[in-house]
């Protein structure tokens, strides 16, 4: 068994990190049918993911609806973009913090500084990194497993204050749902369930479904 001084906390997430699902260099984008409903409305229409990753949404006049439709689906595929992992983390270096049941706590020293992961079974479950001038936190509950690398399936997102770390925005519970464009084509979003709650404690749910999903 492992020693925490054994603990090599670079070559534990490098190896996460390259777990994680990706498409290749060769992306051309997609399109099909989109659907936005939540506690109050519905709208359908159609989108195209260019290569460029830009989301053009259609047939939905709903400016607030169309940009919301777009975040998802560039939100997706930025982070489908196949990257070196020593071309985004060679001038950091992680320092373990704590083994527990829930994985590896590790920070983040160097170009990012303070940023923090955790791992747990070749997986990030955890990640703590400052964007934006924000904290953006997330806790991944479950993993889809696409054969070729691993996908956040269930998961919560929130913003917290830099200084403080206090709640900077409520917390977003996201359920994501993935399939496989054609046999030897890309996992891509099938459906994604946002659920967070107002001021007066009441459950907001947006659903956005991707459906008649084709490569260009």
């Amino acid at each position: 068994m492992e020693t925490l001084k054994e603990i090599n906390c670079k070559e534990i997430f490098r190896s996460a990190y390259e777990k994680r699902y990706t498409w290749d260099k060769f992306f051309n984008g997609y399109k099909g049918k989109c659907i936005f409903s939540n506690n109050e409305s519905l709208h359908e229409g159609t989108f195209l993911l260019g290569k460029d990753f830009k989301p053009e949404i259609k047939e939905i006049d709903d400016e607030n609806i169309k940009k919301s439709i777009e975040s998802q689906l560039f939100e997706v595929s930025i982070h489908r973009i196949k990257r070196d992992f020593y071309s985004i983390h060679a001038e950091n270096n992680f320092k373990l913090l704590e083994d527990t049941e829930f994985g590896i706590d590790m920070m983040v020293y160097g170009k990012n500084e303070g940023d923090k992961y955790r791992v747990q079974d070749n997986c990030i479950n955890m990640v703590f990194r400052k964007i934006h001038g924000v904290i953006i936190e997330i806790f991944v509950k479950e993993f889809f497993d696409t054969g070729n690398g691993f996908l956040s399936k269930k998961y919560s997102s929130q913003q917290l204050d830099p200084i403080t770390h206090l709640p900077k925005s409520q917390k977003f519970l996201y359920e994501d749902n993935f399939k496989k464009i054609n046999p030897n084509g890309l996992w891509v979003l099938e459906s994604r369930l946002i659920k967070s709650f107002n001021e007066k404690n009441e459950e907001i749910i947006n659903k956005f479904i991707f459906s008649d999903l084709s490569e260009i």
